[in-house]
C-alpha cells in the first residue's frame, strides 16, 4: 500500500536573461524562482491496483515518483510505501520496488543485456533458482531471447524498452513505477508491453503506478486515475465515471454508398471524408437509433459504429476545466 499525506516539494531555480552582459551580471547577483513541484499532495493506492497518474509537462509527476522511490526527500509531509519511509529506509525499500524511467536507462551501455541482468542479480542478491525462473518467464513474455546477447547500444528503442521493463522485475518487486514506459515505441511494441503489464498485475498482484502522456496506455491499463496540475491533485476518480461526467455524447461513424446523408438537427458533424462521416450526438436529445434511422433513410449504409468520448478528449476537457 502507498500513502501520500500532505507532501510538499519545492525547487529554487536560477533565472537570467540571454546575453553576455546578463551572464556576467549573474556571477555576482542571481535571481531565483521558487517552483512548487508538489503542494500538499495526498492520495492512497491499495495493493494490486494499477493507477494512471496523469498531468501536463511540469505538473510534478516524475517528482512524485522520485519521492516514492526514495530518490528525493520532500520538504514536508508523510510518504509510506509497503510500511517503509522511502528516503529513510532506502536499502530495505528498494528491494520491494521496481522502476522504469522511459528516458533513463538502467542497462550498461556497452555490455550484452544478459550481463546487465546478472549484475542486477548480484546487486539485489537474488537467489539463483528464483533468478533463472524469473529470467526465463520474462524472456518468454517479452520475447527477449534474441536480445540478451546484444549490447544495449545496439538495440532499437523498442527492443531496449522491453529489456528495461524486464530488468526491475527480476527480483519480484511488490510495486512497479512506470514513468513513460512506452515513449517512442512502435504499435507492436506498445501492445506487447501493455499486455505484459496487465499480466504481471493479474498473476503476481504487482501494484503499478503508471505516468504517461499516451492516453491509449491509460485506457488499456487503468480504471483509476489521478490528475495532477500546478503541483496539486485536482482529480481522483474512476475513468468511466470521468467520461460520463465530462460528456454523455456518443460518436456515430457511418460508411455509406450513394447519396451523401444530410446532418439532422441535434447532430454535430465532427469528421467527413469520402463515403464516410462522423457525427456527435447527445443521446438524451437524439437517440442513437433515431440518428442511424435518419441516415438509413437517406443512403445505403455499409457500416455503422457507435463509440463514447475518447480518453484523450476526456483528459483534454479536464485540462481545460482546471486551466492546466
Amino acid at each position: 500500500m502507498i500513502e501520500f499525506q500532505n507532501i510538499c516539494k519545492t525547487y529554487r531555480v536560477a533565472k537570467r536573461q540571454a546575453g553576455f552582459k546578463n551572464a556576467v551580471k549573474s556571477l555576482f547577483s542571481r535571481e531565483y524562482e521558487t517552483i512548487h513541484a508538489l503542494d500538499n499532495v495526498s492520495f492512497r493506492i491499495e495493493d494490486g491496483d494499477i493507477i494512471g497518474y496523469i498531468g501536463p509537462n511540469g505538473a510534478g509527476k516524475s517528482t512524485t515518483v522520485k519521492v516514492m522511490c526514495g530518490i528525493l526527500t520532500p520538504d514536508s509531509g508523510v510518504c509510506v510505501v509497503n510500511g517503509k519511509v522511502p528516503w529513510k529506509e532506502r536499502a530495505a525499500h528498494v528491494k520491494d520496488i521496481g522502476v522504469v524511467f522511459g528516458q533513463r536507462s538502467q542497462l550498461w551501455w556497452d555490455v550484452p543485456v544478459i550481463d546487465s541482468f546478472e549484475l542486477l542479480r548480484d546487486m539485489y542478491k537474488i537467489d539463483e533458482k528464483r533468478y533463472r525462473c524469473n529470467l526465463d518467464e520474462l524472456t518468454r513474455l517479452l520475447d527477449l531471447s534474441e536480445l540478451l546477447k546484444t549490447p544495449a547500444r545496439n538495440l532499437s528503442l523498442g527492443q531496449r524498452m522491453r529489456c528495461e521493463i524486464a530488468a526491475p522485475l527480476l527480483h519480484d518487486p511488490k510495486v512497479l513505477f512506470l514513468d513513460e514506459p512506452t515513449i517512442g515505441l512502435d504499435a507492436v511494441s506498445k501492445i506487447a508491453v501493455r499486455n505484459f503489464i496487465k499480466k504481471i498485475n493479474e498473476e503476481k498482484g504487482t501494484t503499478i503506478v503508471l505516468t504517461t502522456h499516451d492516453m491509449l496506455d491509460i485506457e488499456a491499463l487503468t480504471e483509476h486515475i489521478l490528475l495532477l496540475g500546478h503541483g496539486k491533485i485536482l482529480l481522483d476518480g474512476n475513468l468511466e465515471e470521468l467520461k460520463r461526467r465530462t460528456s454523455t455524447d456518443k460518436k456515430i461513424t457511418v460508411k455509406y454508398t450513394g447519396n451523401v446523408p444530410e446532418i439532422s438537427k441535434g447532430m454535430k458533424l465532427t469528421e467527413s471524408r469520402e463515403n464516410q462521416l462522423t457525427v456527435s450526438i447527445d443521446p438524451r436529445i437524439v437517440p442513437v437509433s433515431a440518428a442511424i434511422a435518419a441516415f438509413a433513410a437517406q443512403t445505403d449504409l455499409l457500416d455503422v459504429s457507435v463509440t463514447d468520448i475518447s480518453t484523450e478528449e476526456v483528459v483534454a476537457a479536464l485540462y481545460k476545466e482546471y486551466h492546466i
